[in-house]
């Protein structure tokens, strides 16, 4: 006899089918689990095992074979735990076949308590693609998998409470929709920096076209608070946009901490972390770059970073997407975000400050500013000094700009932009490629001028011509104008003036 309980797997943030196959045959007392389990699934023999005997069921005396199939993919996690269970329930009678529109996962405890697992929103997304109308999840779980809206979610605490409704003795409800805020609360708003109104202008282009920005000045002033401020001015995410970012954060099992939120991600994190922990891990877990995808990665220090980790950055930066291979196998993540870089001067900080407290000599500036290579800083669209604050500046009572105030300006460039390019599958300016970067940024004779002597005095390379017309875009639109002029040329320009290599 042979009894199939379906479940689903997960690889990268795509889910995909699985069939727990359970069969009873003569011989020795033995309980093999096959189909390429690793470690984990192969210890939820003894989980099972120990869930049976004290849910009060009877474990057969004889030989019980699961099969996990497909047989030729990997399977990882304890997400088959619950699906092995009912298998082997099924198997020995305990309860009737089950059908096959619907699907089971979950870890057991020895007592039988159902526990969340990673993955949960990816699988749901995927179940009604696979003909799953009812999906049983850990209770923890559930408010992510309804989210999902794909097929009915029943939580699940303990495999008693599962076995009494498929026997019909007590029914689970199903779980309802969660809902996400309106108003995300960042706790933070712009109108607490004093002063940097040219900073703030930048940031403000950034938000608007999702362009990428490194901000360069002495400590403490104003850097970090800046950038922590910049997730309150982006426009609010669509639904499909939190759909992709929960499912990033499920697989990483991090929703029990971020649960299902609209507020942008905002990733900051240390200049001692691995190359693995910037562009993921060894079991094929997303790492900063994903987990920062629809928001923010904060890189602060910049050069203090060692170079294999922010030169694993470049291809995600242009590509939108990062392929993690490793023994364990390959997966894909989504990686589009906005990068945000600070910097100092020099080693000690204070290079050009009026103070003359600069220690540095000429050659360690540069050698220090030479930690950044040129082909990253090229994919950075914006440069933008940060000076010392003035104790003028300091004590100045004059009210600043609001977060909601400069963020209604960047919703209004945001929606030219989404008329734009309607059905083109771009969402910002910093996503037009350059086959079609003529017909959406077309230039006069005064612009193209002012933009070739910048080309000639400044060095600059194709990928930065390209930027710098984004960028110019992005500032029309700011201004509400159909075309690019002069002064949009000018200000994108001024954006990427910045002399990395002056003593």
């Amino acid at each position: 006899m042979v009894q199939l309980v379906r479940s689903l797997g997960i690889s990268g943030i795509d889910g995909f089918a699985v069939s727990v196959e359970a069969s009873i045959s003569m011989g020795l007392p033995a309980f093999e689990v096959v189909g390429l389990p690793d470690a984990a699934v192969k210890e939820a023999r003894e989980r099972v095992r120990s869930a049976i005997k004290n849910c009060g069921l009877r474990f057969p005396a004889s030989r019980v074979t699961l099969n996990l199939a497909p047989a030729d993919r990997k399977k990882i996690g304890s997400m088959y735990d619950l699906p092995m269970f009912l298998a082997v329930a099924a198997v020995t009678e305990a309860i009737a076949p089950l059908g096959e529109d619907c699907a089971f996962l979950g870890e057991l405890s020895l007592s039988g308590e159902v526990r969340p697992v990673p993955g949960v929103l990816s699988m749901a997304l995927r179940a009604e693609e696979l003909g799953i109308k009812r999906l049983f999840v850990p209770k923890a779980n559930a408010a992510e998998a309804a989210f999902a809206g794909k097929c009915e979610v029943y939580p699940v605490s303990h495999v008693k409470e599962l076995l009494d409704h498929l026997l019909g003795i007590a029914a689970i409800e199903p779980e309802a929709m969660p809902e996400i805020s309106d108003v995300p609360d960042y706790g933070v708003d712009f109108s607490e920096v004093k002063g940097q109104e040219n900073v703030k202008r930048a940031l403000t282009v950034a938000a608007a076209g999702n362009h990428n920005i490194l901000m360069i000045g002495p400590p403490g002033a104003g850097k970090s608070m800046l950038s922590k401020r910049l997730p309150t001015i982006l426009p609010d995410m669509s639904r499909e946009e939190v759909l992709e970012t929960t499912a990033i954060y499920s697989v990483a099992g991090r929703t029990m901490d971020r649960g299902i939120t609209g507020e942008r991600p905002f990733r900051s994190p240390h200049h001692t972390l691995s190359y693995s922990a910037m562009a993921g891990g060894a079991q094929l877990q997303p790492g900063e770059i994903s987990l920062a995808h629809n928001g923010v990665l904060f890189l602060d220090e910049l050069p203090e970073f060692h170079r294999d980790v922010i030169e694993a950055l470049r291809q995600p930066l242009e590509d939108g997407v990062v392929t993690i291979s490793r023994a364990a196998g390959t997966a894909k993540y989504p990686s589009r975000f906005m990068l945000v870089c600070a910097m100092n001067p020099c080693k000690c900080g204070w290079y050009g400050h009026p103070s003359g407290r600069c220690t540095c000599s000429p050659d360690s500036v540069l050698k220090y500013r030479a930690k950044v290579s040129g082909p990253l800083l090229d994919r950075i669209d914006i440069h933008i000094e940060v000076p010392a604050l003035e104790f003028d500046e300091l004590r100045d009572k004059t009210p600043s700009a609001t977060s909601k105030e400069i963020k209604e300006r960047v919703d209004r460039a945001r929606e030219i932009q989404r008329k734009r390019y309607s059905g083109s599958g771009i969402a910002s300016n910093s996503q037009i490629s350059s086959a079609v970067l003529r017909e959406y940024c077309e230039l006069d004779s005064k612009c193209e001028a002012l933009l070739k002597s910048a080309f000639d005095r400044l060095g600059l390379t194709a990928r930065s011509y390209d930027r710098i017309l984004r960028v110019a875009r992005t500032i029309a639109d700011l201004d509400g104008a159909e075309s690019i002029a002069q002064k949009h040329i000018a200000e994108a320009i001024q954006y990427r003036s910045y002399e990395f290599d002056k003593k």
